[in-house]
């Protein structure tokens, strides 16, 4: 077809009807653009009387008007009247009145006609029309005049295009229909920005793409675009603005945003709500949110209902989270199911999900089936599970090689395993490397080990210059030393030798009651060095029944100098017999100048008996 009329006289009148916003990337070429419908019926009447007078630009409106109220009969005789004089706004909405009609090429003509007469919107319809044809050449060619033409849709279109072929311009254009305020482009240029921030901790800071992208995310979601809003309430959560990113998560919910639903029910739990986390997780859940059903799983479980527990993990597991089939073992494993424990853990490990592979392998441990473990260790390690490169480690070290279970141990602790850390420090102090297994027990005491905390107390001690011996009783103020520290935190964690070594420094400072304190803690817990030396504190103040009553206690436990203390006390008193029993069973325990003394007295005492 030919141009109808000079370019130059077919002015911008307003009057294009253009397609929708293409919200999701694609669109609808069929749908024209909604607009405020107020005083419509005024506007038509007046410009139906204009338009049977001959008035072009009447007949445009009037043909736009029809055209998107529905009427594609009434609309078209008044849009090729206006088309046929030359007007390229009724030239485009005839091309999307034909294109509703289903005469795709037809439309392409008109448009055409109007894109060539300058029409930014006719030549994004016709690019869009070459594009779903395969024509890309073409398509690229229209949707750059719109995109030049400042059309928002045509360089979201255009930038649309250039990113499927791999194209660098693509950003710039996105950009452009981003700041003419179209959200779907605002939104996809976030989501670029986020991607291109590889430091995963920096998704969401105020500084660099991080903040750029958030501006966009925040553009969108004001538009009403649900995922932006999504990555928006993500982003102020990891922030910790708790609030902002609730109203966030809300607003992307309600619009039908399942993830957001769910992430908003997590936010509800862990600010104690957790009745209105179950309404969203189970809103999200019915929407096919797998994460949200495992989470209304676990609620369950928690509460003591393990029948809706594994009907919600199944609904998980139906929805492809491989975390449903994880939950089932666990809630299997967990009531002693172990066959089910086992077939469910084998179904999540085979699709990929490393903590049930390791879950899987202890369960097979636990029945004795070493080699079966082995390989579902290492495949849960390779893929990542700390746990699992840990029990490699312990796997390793019971067969007696000691190097590759320093290997999984030493990879376990890179990744903060406190034990594993732990398991470092004591191989690097039998290597004699102390500066490096100084730094793993600090690491592994930091993460709350009470037996590194110990050791490296131990360390921290052997350094120490040697402190003035003190009278019990004596008062002395020294602030404590770092050693001391480590020792104190292991024996408030209940470790028994800490505790036996903090009463030691209380001591050597004159504490007596704080010295006390400590032993008498360590022995009831079962210490036997305890109740040594609080039978040895308490003999010092002149309690000396109380203080046999705990030697007895630690010779019980195997501890030699207490059964020779027993022998002596009793030797003192003249209960002969009973010194000689201690004093026979303080040889045997040891060690060798403890049995040497105690044989000289209970030879003394035998001879003593037989005179």
């Amino acid at each position: 077809m030919d141009v109808m009329g000079d370019k130059a006289t077919l002015l911008e009148t307003g009057r294009f009807v253009q397609p929708a916003d293409f919200s999701e990337s694609t669109g609808d070429l069929s749908q024209p653009m909604d607009r405020d419908e107020t005083g419509e019926a005024a506007e038509e009447a007046r410009q139906r009387l204009a338009a049977q007078s001959g008035d072009v630009e009447a007949m445009s409106v009037l043909g736009a008007l029809l055209l998107r109220r529905g009427d594609l009969d009434g609309a078209e005789p008044h849009l090729r009247a206006a088309t046929a004089a030359g007007d390229r706004a009724a030239a485009n909405n005839l091309g999307v009145l034909l294109h509703q009609r289903g005469y795709a090429e037809d439309a392409a003509g008109w448009w055409r006609i109007a894109a060539v007469a300058g029409s930014a919107a006719a030549a994004h319809a016709l690019g869009r029309h070459h594009r779903e044809r395969g024509d890309e050449p073409a398509a690229e060619y229209w949707l750059r005049q719109s995109a030049e033409q400042g059309h928002a849709l045509g360089a979201y279109a255009l930038a649309d295009l250039l990113e499927h072929r791999g194209d660098t311009g693509a950003e710039q254009w996105m950009r452009i229909a981003a700041e003419r305020g179209h959200r779907e482009a605002a939104y996809r240029l976030a989501r670029a920005l986020d991607r291109r921030l590889v430091p995963e901790g920096d998704v969401g800071d105020d500084h660099g793409a991080g903040a750029e992208a958030e501006q966009w995310y925040r553009q969108a979601a004001a538009r009403g675009h649900r995922r932006a809003a999504l990555h928006l309430g993500a982003i102020l959560e990891r922030r910790g603005a708790l609030k902002e990113a609730g109203r966030w998560y809300l607003t992307s919910a309600k619009d039908g945003e399942a993830r957001a639903a769910c992430a908003l029910g997590f936010l509800l739990r862990d600010a104690g709500d957790t009745e209105s986390a179950a309404v969203w997780w189970l809103r999200a859940a019915q929407d096919g949110d797998g994460n949200a059903a495992n989470a209304l799983g676990a609620l369950h479980a928690e509460r003591g209902e393990p029948q809706t527990a594994e009907r919600w993990y199944r609904a998980a597991m139906d929805a492809g989270d491989d975390n449903g089939a994880y939950n089932l073992g666990l809630l299997c494993a967990e009531q002693g199911r172990t066959a089910q424990a086992e077939q469910w853990y084998r179904r999540a490990a085979y699709a990929g999900h490393r903590e049930a592979a390791n879950a899987l392998a202890i369960l097979l441990l636990q029945g004795g089936d070493t080699a079966g473990a082995e390989p579902w260790f290492s495949k849960a390690a390779e893929a990542g599970s700390v746990d699992a490169a840990f029990n490699l480690g312990i796997l390793f070290a019971g067969r007696g090689e000691e190097a590759v279970a320093l290997r999984w141990y030493e990879r376990a602790a890179a990744a903060g395993h406190t034990e594993a850390a732990l398991q470092v420090g004591i191989a690097r102090l039998r290597d004699g490397d102390e500066a490096e297994a100084e730094r793993h027990l600090r690491c592994a005491a930091g993460g709350g080990s009470a037996e590194a905390a110990y050791r490296l107390a131990t360390v921290l001690d052997a350094r120490r210059p040697p402190v003035p011996a003190h009278s019990l009783g004596e008062p002395v103020h020294t602030e404590k030393s770092e050693c001391e520290e480590w020792y104190e935190r292991a024996a408030s964690q209940g470790h028994r030798r800490a505790q036996v070594r903090v009463g030691m420094l209380a001591a050597a400072r004159g504490d007596v009651v704080e010295a006390a304190r400590w032993y008498r803690e360590a022995a009831e817990a079962g210490s036997r060095n305890g109740a040594f030396n609080l039978g040895l504190l308490l003999a010092r103040e002149g309690s000396d029944p109380e203080a046999a009553v705990w030697w007895a206690r630690a010779a019980d436990a195997g501890h030699g100098r207490a059964a020779l203390r027993l022998a002596l006390v009793y030797a003192r008193r003249g209960e002969l017999a009973e010194g000689q029993r201690w004093a026979d069973r303080a040889v045997a325990l040891g060690p060798a100048e403890v049995a040497e003394r105690a044989a000289r007295l209970r030879d003394a005492l035998r001879e003593e008996l037989s005179a």
